[in-house]
């Protein structure tokens, strides 16, 4: 017997439904469904947070990290970093959450740049030591910095949303940014705090040894790949990374402001679910 939706349930479907027709996905969706199976594709949407439709419409810079504001954001590049061989021996998959305990035990309370004098809280990590899809931002925004995890604004809502559309949950990967603290105002981290800071992402990454790494927007793809190029040099291509794949694409904060490119971030997914072998969300 079919069920009926209540009004949340329902919402929360059709804001799925709304974010996925944007991304072009149609074949979910056309096919005859009723309400039980409305149900389930509406629980599997409420584990994401919603997106309201104001984030459709242009938000003040300061509530946005500034990597995500256009792809010609250009910094100098990190130090080099050892390589995966020369940083640690492959850790193995019982032991990651401890190893990934043991960098934040060493980051500390950290004041090794300047960035540590107006954080709220420390911004490490969040999602399986064992993920084999690992995303990095660039920074901590205002929500991230109250919570003491990345993510969780507006630009994290909408990136829960691109992983739901690869066929993931947000606790099925791991999720990192270049500093670990907030930069004042949502600025793009200065190369001293970048590189300062680099070291420990660095670690994170060989712990977790995901398959793919895609960097969101200028700033990451910046300090992981040691390139000074417009995004749009960076994009559309996989790239070797430490014996992984790395994928470039946009800062869902720039996603926020121009939602017209949702398009050209979802065929950089594609990149990243071929690679991983996903099917999407009815794999």
């Amino acid at each position: 017997m079919a069920q009926t939706l209540d009004s949340a349930t329902r919402e929360a479907l059709i804001e799925r439904v709304r974010f996925y027709r944007e991304l072009g996905l149609t074949e979910f969706y056309r096919r005859p469904v009723d309400a039980a199976t409305l149900l389930v594709e509406a629980t599997q949407a409420a584990e994401i947070e919603d997106v309201q439709e104001q984030e459709l419409a242009p938000a003040p810079i300061a509530e946005l990290p500034v990597a995500g504001s256009g792809p010609e954001i250009a910094i100098p590049p990190r130090k080099s970093f050892p390589s995966h061989t020369q940083a640690l021996e492959v850790v193995p998959s019982g032991d990651r959450a401890g190893a990934l305990q043991l960098i934040r035990e060493e980051i500390g309370d950290c004041t090794r740049c300047a960035l540590h004098k107006g954080r709220n809280k420390l911004v490490f990590g969040d999602g399986a030591a064992t993920a084999r899809l690992m995303f990095v931002g660039e920074g901590p925004g205002a929500d991230e910095d109250a919570q003491g995890i990345p993510f969780v604004g507006r630009a994290g809502q909408l990136l829960n949303n691109m992983i739901a559309a690869m066929g993931l949950k947000r606790e099925e990967v791991y999720i990192a940014n270049v500093v670990k603290c907030r930069p004042p105002g949502n600025r793009t981290p200065e190369p001293e705090e970048a590189n300062t800071c680099s070291q420990f992402l660095f670690k994170q990454i060989d712990v977790v040894r995901p398959q793919v790494l895609v960097a969101l927007g200028a700033t990451a793809a910046t300090y992981l790949l040691g390139q000074r190029q417009p995004l749009a040099g960076l994009r559309g291509r996989v790239h070797a990374f430490r014996g992984m794949q790395l994928i470039v694409t946009y800062h869902p904060a720039f996603l926020l402001r121009d939602p017209r490119q949702k398009k050209e971030a979802w065929a950089d997914l594609q990149m990243a679910m071929r690679e991983l072998g996903l099917k999407g969300p009815n794999r």
